[in-house]
């Protein structure tokens, strides 16, 4: 899921800098993937997995400040 994750906010993320009439739609999914990928490491304890899980939640935050 990490890595499904890494790859729909990168191309979130570029279609917002071309000015994409479709990223509103990509920054949706791309949210509600952060939220559950999220969800999935904040169960576990490894400082990788909080990293992980705290940079998810702030990117679903700012997905959804597009929309």
């Amino acid at each position: 899921m990490d890595m499904e994750c890494a790859v729909l906010c990168y191309a979130a993320a570029q279609l917002m800098s071309l000015g994409s009439a479709k990223s509103i739609d990509v920054c949706r999914l791309c949210a509600e993937v952060c939220e559950a990928c999220s969800d999935e490491c904040g169960k576990h304890d490894n400082e990788h997995c909080k990293e992980c899980a705290d940079a998810c939640r702030k990117c679903a935050k700012e997905c959804k400040k597009m929309y």
